[in-house]
């Protein structure tokens, strides 16, 4: 069921009108009235479950998005995760609260579970399923749930946003409006398509033999293979977001890499993944919210990523964290698998020099 659930989720990365059955899906496993999908560039753009598609038109067109604190408080979060009212309110603040006073509670709601991402691209984006005010808070199992979906969620989501939730007509249109580097593979990794902003992508991008895409980069080519060869065996593992460094070692890139799972074959024809390139390089040091946004880092991973770029040992993070240096070393291998890096010091050289470049 869970698979066929994050089939689905990719689907609608080029389905949009798939959204809502979706998003009514995952707040069934939730124990949800239902959920939504916002994303804001340069306008709004949103999308809901059936059940509560009327009541979140009347919170836009009623001007109660703007006076929500829902959404500003999820933005500032930085670990990547679901939160629920309780992180940030209490009960007698609830009670208080015009959003939930006046608007959420008299329509038989009043409890949720959001989610927020902020990606370099300049687009933010925001789930949540919402919950019968009379059927109480959404609890920790339950987050931990959504969580494992989040990572999905999120991946479809931002291709839906760049898509501005338009249904595209046919691989071509769709690769445009991406306005990013992008490429639909085959299985073996040959490029059946590539959007208009691929050849900003060709320091990093080869061409090999039968039009295969190879990296320049020795270790996001493993990756990217890696990637496909998972793919082919349905796994989630094939689901990757990995850096691509340039020839001195600088990441320049982050390349995400989404299954064409079900009815997207309707637009992307027989091809097997679709394959996108975000900028990410510059000279700032990068925040946790954009290194987690773009690795899936847990809290505790990015805690360990931002000890080793501060120079800290495992030793000195476990001692600083209060917890076992086994538990530091295992958070560490799955960060190094995250990020690509093969060492610490690769790991160290990633995280100082990743940072977000200022969207158009």
């Amino acid at each position: 069921m869970q698979d066929e659930l994050v089939d689905r989720i990719y689907e609608c990365s080029v389905m949009p009108e798939a959204w809502p059955a979706v998003l009514d899906e995952v707040a069934g496993l939730s124990g949800s009235a239902g959920g939504l999908l916002f994303s804001a560039r340069k306008a709004l753009n949103w999308t809901a479950s059936e059940s509560v598609a009327d009541v979140f038109a009347a919170y836009v067109e009623d001007g109660w998005f703007g006076k929500c604190s829902r959404r500003v408080c999820l933005m500032g979060q930085e670990s990547p995760s679901f939160f629920s009212e309780h992180d940030f309110w209490s009960d007698q603040e609830l009670d208080a609260d015009p959003i939930y006073r006046d608007f959420f509670r008299p329509r038989g709601l009043g409890w949720s579970a959001g989610t927020a991402v902020s990606v370099p691209t300049g687009d933010n984006i925001v789930f949540s399923v919402e919950r019968a005010f009379d059927d109480g808070p959404i609890d920790s199992a339950t987050i931990d749930q959504l969580n494992m979906l989040r990572p999905h969620l999120v991946r479809s989501a931002l291709v839906s946003a760049r898509l501005q939730y338009k249904r595209a007509q046919g691989a071509a249109e769709a690769l445009a409006a991406l306005q990013l580097p992008a490429f639909l593979l085959g299985m073996g990794g040959e490029v059946a398509e590539s959007s208009p902003l691929a050849s900003a992508a060709e320091p990093h991008v080869i061409w090999g033999a039968q039009g295969r895409l190879r990296l320049a980069d020795r270790q996001a080519d493993r990756i990217l293979r890696e990637a496909l060869e998972a793919l082919a065996a349905q796994s989630d593992d094939g689901v990757r977001s990995f850096p691509i460094r340039d020839s001195l070692g600088v990441p320049q890139q982050v390349a995400h890499m989404i299954p064409v799972r079900r009815s997207a074959h309707d637009v992307f024809g027989d091809s097997y993944a679709l394959l996108f390139l975000v900028p990410v390089a510059s000279d700032r040091v990068p925040s946790a919210t954009l290194m987690r946004s773009l690795f899936d880092l847990t809290p505790s991973e990015a805690r360990v990523a931002s000890g080793i770029a501060r120079g800290d040992t495992p030793d000195d993070i476990a001692a600083a964290g209060g917890v076992a240096i086994s538990t530091v070393r295992s958070q560490l291998r799955r960060v190094l698998e995250k990020t690509g890096a093969s060492r610490q010091a690769d790991l160290a050289g990633l995280v100082g020099r990743i940072g977000a470049t200022t969207p158009n």
